[in-house]
């Protein structure tokens, strides 16, 4: 079984609540406490990624959010994943984890730009070798 990787869990998350988190109105009752803290549902995105719903819970609570929190200017805390947010559970900091995927999905971009160029590379030097190999036992 494959582990899904941080990239796999983040866009996950990312597809399944970007519309609850851009629909949120100041002033309507929406299920939740603030706009930027979206609960999220660990056995959703864990069915999704075929997985065990604790392998999500605890690769964001233990391993993203300790990665990622940060104080900010005034000291307070900010978290990508928060076990309990005002009377909401299990969520997570959406612009934070945006801006986390982004930097994963370049990272990943340049990682496959790299292979594709050195594949393409490794492809030059078989058709050199072939055409010298071609002009020696001619």
């Amino acid at each position: 079984m494959k582990v899904p990787t941080d990239l796999d869990i983040l866009s996950v998350i990312y597809k399944a609540y970007y519309e609850e988190f851009s629909n949120f109105s100041r002033g309507e009752e929406n299920g939740r406490g603030t706009k930027i803290y979206v609960p999220i549902d660990c056995q959703e995105i864990a069915n999704r990624l075929n997985v065990d719903a604790d392998i999500i819970f605890g690769r964001l609570y233990y391993h993203l959010n300790r990665l990622h929190a940060y104080r900010s200017d005034d000291g307070s805390k900010v978290e990508l994943f928060g076990f309990k947010v005002g009377s909401d559970y299990k969520c997570v900091n959406f612009p934070l984890l945006a801006s986390v995927l982004a930097g994963l999905q370049d990272e990943n971009r340049k990682f496959n730009f790299t292979i594709w160029v050195s594949v393409m590379a490794f492809g030059v030097s078989l058709c050199a070798l072939g055409v010298s190999l071609y002009d020696v036992l001619k």
